[in-house]
């Protein structure tokens, strides 16, 4: 069967078409955009790049069974709306499988996407074969996916696992809407923000910065500079990273004492910043979490890395087929 899929984030959208067969996916053609302009004309673009992966793949809409949307919560897969994710401003009570299956003609379904990376890193990646897996999406934003009891926990209405919410100070950047939350430190957003006001300090005082060489460049400054200068060995980002490991393990600790889990999967930045967040992270976790949980519990990157997301939409179009899911 093929499927199409489209992962909307709140940096860039991605759309793709796979092949999947005995249990495996083959990605045939796979483009992105940035997520700029309204929903609709977001949505339109995916479109018309789908139609063109099409002709080029010498495939029709009729070859194509179905089609997924990975996004970020809140949303409600049953009525498929995307309603108003805090790092997509504008997306509010969106019609995204209504809008995209008149297009497409095909059923659309909606996961979130924290949901769809937890099932896609337990059915092919790091959380094969066990019972209580937390997925963490550790992108531009912070939400987890839980895998309880060897089935996916999506709660009463799709709001299970908004982690990001979760206050870890009193005061501090600001992510999810709240000052302190677990995503103001812990996500791509938080880290600029941190980073931001490190060096707006640093320069202030005359003191050089390695991921911004002056005022007027703080605002383009981003996780991936930050993560950048650190693999050059500059202090300052290293530092930064660490930091965020430490805020990583003291949500985690939360995590670990209330839901026991024997292993825990972070995606994106975690992946790409591995080395300098892992210790830190570990670290606060021991001082922090119940060791009897977390003897058994294990953290480890998104084994299925980059193309965490790509799965993730393929997830979500075989949502409740046994063919995948």
């Amino acid at each position: 069967m093929y499927v199409v899929g489209f992962d909307i984030g709140g940096t860039k959208c991605a759309v793709l078409i796979a092949k999947i067969a005995q249990g495996k996916v083959d990605f045939l053609s796979r483009s992105q955009i940035c997520t700029e302009g309204s929903w609709q004309s977001i949505l339109d673009r995916l479109c018309e790049i789908y139609e063109c992966q099409l002709a080029l793949l010498e495939l029709s809409k009729q070859d194509i069974t179905a089609a997924g949307v990975s996004c970020g919560g809140p949303l409600s897969s049953e009525k498929g709306l995307i309603l108003s994710p805090p790092n997509l401003p504008g997306w509010d009570s969106v019609p995204v499988c209504a809008y995209l299956g008149e297009r497409l003609g095909v059923p659309v379904r909606l996961m979130n996407d924290a949901d769809a990376c937890a099932v896609a890193e337990w059915k092919f990646g790091a959380g094969a074969g066990k019972k209580n897996m937390i997925f963490l999406t550790f992108g531009t934003g912070l939400g987890a996916g839980l895998i309880l009891n060897g089935a996916l926990y999506s709660g009463t209405n799709d709001m299970a696992g908004e982690v990001g919410h979760v206050r870890l100070e009193k005061d501090g950047p600001v992510g999810y809407n709240k000052a302190g939350s677990f995503e103001s430190f812990c996500s791509g957003a938080g880290i600029r923000l941190i980073a931001q006001k490190y060096a707006a300090k640093c320069l202030n005082h005359g003191d050089p910065v390695s991921f911004c060489r002056d005022a007027d460049f703080i605002p383009k400054i981003d996780a991936k500079r930050v993560i950048e200068c650190a693999e050059e060995g500059h202090e300052d980002a290293i530092a930064i990273l660490r930091e965020t490991g430490a805020y990583f393990g003291k949500g985690l600790a939360v995590l670990v004492d209330i839901l026991n889990p024997e292993l825990i999967v972070a995606g994106s930045v975690f992946v790409r910043a591995h080395k300098f967040l892992y210790d830190s992270a570990m670290e606060t976790l021991k001082a922090e979490a119940l060791g009897a949980s977390l003897a058994v519990c294990r953290l480890a990157p998104a084994m299925l890395g980059e193309k965490i997301g790509d799965y993730a939409a393929v997830v979500a179009a075989t949502r409740g087929q046994d063919e995948i899911i």
